[in-house]
């Protein structure tokens, strides 16, 4: 997810080759993971249900849509309506199973429930238009609305202390608000394109400004309570971290362009060189962590 949004985030900054370099390393990263979660599932079918039960198998709808859209920004058609159609398929299987098994705490993780389905909205708007096909858009804008109740059934029971001691899925609280953001400003492209009222066209036009106020301020909030309360450890959950910093970036320069405030498109452009920094901080210490993990002798 952090790799494609960031990828998104740079192709909207108009660094073309830069994001094209991260949507590599997250293509990458994408197979790979298919590929263990693939040989999981013939090798350990129980622990593989298990984990499919989890929010954090949610990762895996929105990483699969956010590259979706990033290829859709390419011209590539075809994989991005594949995309789509994996992601779309994966969230109505794995949805239910994590609302059904849901048990407290209440974690960052949690609002992968929204995150996911946002990631599915913002891929179909674009597909939407793509295809020219104003039901795809329909059903986009009804992911759009069900990804915002899910967030505000998940920020009911949201552990707030996670501000403090989370491991870096903290984060999710607003890259949440984020990608809905992004998805609203989607859907105003999509409104437009397809010759959808002005009424339904300004109420998403302040649905995304709305949206992504109350994300910039869960920005800053976060950000203090890092200085607040710093975790400089390793722990692969701090990619949960890296995602909301590249999605509001993107979510902001989408707003510029969705909403004609072109103001905001600096913001998006400043903010999106933290993303930049985190991710490549994040891929050389999962690397090095990842070689010490395989020379580690067998019984230590």
């Amino acid at each position: 997810m952090a790799t494609g949004i960031l990828s998104v985030a740079l192709h909207l900054a108009g660094y073309e080759t830069f994001s094209e370099l991260w949507l590599a390393i997250g293509g990458a990263i994408w197979v790979m993971l298919v590929a263990v979660v693939g040989a999981r599932l013939i090798a350990h079918r129980a622990r593989w249900l298990k984990e499919a039960d989890t929010p954090a198998a949610l990762t895996g709808v929105a990483a699969t849509a956010v590259l979706g859209s990033r290829c859709a920004f390419l011209g590539w058609d075809v994989v991005a309506i594949a995309a789509l159609v994996i992601a779309a398929v994966a969230w109505v299987v794995l949805v239910p199973a994590v609302l059904v098994h849901w048990a407290p705490p209440t974690v960052g993780a949690h609002f992968m429930l929204c995150v996911a389905t946002e990631a599915v909205a913002v891929l179909g708007a674009m597909v939407a238009v793509m295809l020219d096909e104003g039901w795809i858009a329909v059903l986009s804008t009804v992911a759009f609305i069900v990804g915002l109740a899910f967030y505000g059934l998940v920020l009911r029971r949201f552990a707030f202390t996670e501000l403090e001691v989370g491991a870096g899925d903290h984060w999710v609280w607003t890259g949440a608000l984020t990608i809905s953001a992004l998805a609203a400003g989607e859907l105003v492209r999509a409104s437009a394109a397809l010759g959808w009222g002005p009424p339904l066209r300004d109420v998403l036009r302040i649905a995304t400004l709305a949206i992504l106020a109350l994300a910039w301020v869960g920005y800053v909030v976060l950000v203090i309570c890092e200085v607040r309360w710093p975790r400089l450890g390793f722990d692969v959950r701090r990619w949960a971290t890296a995602f909301p910093l590249g999605m509001t970036a993107a979510a902001t320069m989408t707003a510029a362009s969705s909403t004609a405030l072109d103001g905001l498109w600096p913001i998006g452009v400043a903010l999106t060189w933290p993303a930049v920094v985190v991710c490549a901080v994040l891929l050389l210490v999962s690397a090095r962590h990842a070689v010490r993990s395989a020379a580690m002798p067998c019984d230590a």
